[in-house]
């Protein structure tokens, strides 16, 4: 469990508390201009509780509007509510917000509990509250083992991870993670991953962000889709999806013979075109994805074709947002 700060003396602006009516996060008609260049267009948001995948290229505005919920950047227009508060005037909701940016530098030279336990320092804790609450959530990370190893010695998944645990000693009700999955290989992405998920069953409201669909779907089905600072969808992803099944789809089939596999398929309803780029590929146009997805397992047993791989090679961000800008991406 993440460490509860009123257990053990160390809550910070006790006096404040959130305004519970308000959305953790809310902000309404964002612009953010840097000279004729708009980093965000009239973004309206309001988020609370679980997680929430923002989702974009490069250049999307993702970390822009992270820095206007921090405090990093003031808008150009709009306002930014965090807890019902307006944070520039009254800064004292960051003391419930644990922020990992993308890009950081670390003390190299400190151990992960050194290094934490700073931070919980500065949050009023004494040394001993602020080392025992590092200890917390360097296991929460699953660091506990490597807590007194110097950060400079670690992969980059484990620094992923001891920035999370530093984001999370002050016991924040909103997290937002700037592309935390980013350069860690795959068991550093997985257990990041599964830390993402638990936040989110422990009712805090978490932001992560990624240009990576497959990411944000094994952590999360709500959604938010900038585009050239612009929203273009928020959501659950499964109903997002199922508002373009009408949308022409690719699927990919790799088999022994992709003509005989073919002959199967070509008078199914939802079949509006095949192509073969060699004899072992077969490539299947489709306005109906999903009813086909949903049929090719059987047809293929059922007409005992032998099949190495299956895949959607149109089933990424790109294509996502390639149909929701209307193919300007």
């Amino acid at each position: 469990m993440i460490p509860d700060p009123t257990q053990t003396g160390g809550t910070p602006n006790k006096e404040w508390q959130p305004n519970a009516s308000f959305p953790v996060i809310y902000m309404e008609g964002i612009t953010k201009n840097y000279g004729r260049i708009h980093a965000l267009s009239n973004i309206t948001l309001g988020l609370s509780g679980g997680v929430t995948g923002i989702l974009g290229m490069n250049g999307a505005g993702k970390s822009t509007l992270f820095k206007l919920l921090m405090g990093k950047l003031r808008p150009s227009s709009g306002q930014v509510r965090l807890f019902g508060t307006d944070p520039w005037k009254n800064p004292a909701p960051y003391a419930r917000v644990g922020f990992v940016p993308e890009h950081e530098k670390m003390h190299d030279w400190m151990t992960a509990l050194e290094f934490i336990s700073t931070f919980a320092r500065l949050y009023g804790m004494s040394r001993k509250e602020a080392e025992q609450e590092a200890r917390r959530v360097l296991d929460f990370v699953g660091l506990s083992d490597v807590a007194n190893k110097e950060i400079g010695r670690y992969s980059k998944g484990m620094r992923q991870r001891t920035k999370i645990a530093h984001a999370l000693v002050n016991n924040p009700d909103l997290i937002i993670l700037d592309e935390p999955l980013q350069g860690c290989d795959p068991l550093a992405r997985t257990t990041i991953m599964n830390v993402i998920r638990e936040l989110g069953k422990m009712g805090r409201t978490v932001l992560v962000s990624s240009h990576i669909l497959n990411e944000i779907e094994r952590i999360t089905e709500q959604i938010v889709i900038l585009h050239q600072g612009k929203l273009v969808a928020l959501g659950n992803l499964h109903a997002i999806r199922e508002r373009l099944d009408q949308i022409p789809h690719t699927i990919r089939i790799v088999g022994e013979d992709a003509k005989a596999l073919a002959k199967d398929i070509m008078d199914h309803e939802a079949v509006y075109g095949l192509s073969f780029p060699s004899s072992e590929e077969l490539l299947i146009q489709t306005y109906h994805f999903g009813t086909l997805h949903a049929e090719l397992p059987g047809i293929i047993v059922n007409n005992g074709h032998k099949i190495k791989v299956i895949d959607n090679p149109d089933d990424d961000l790109e294509s996502l947002l390639s149909h929701l800008a209307g193919g300007t991406v």
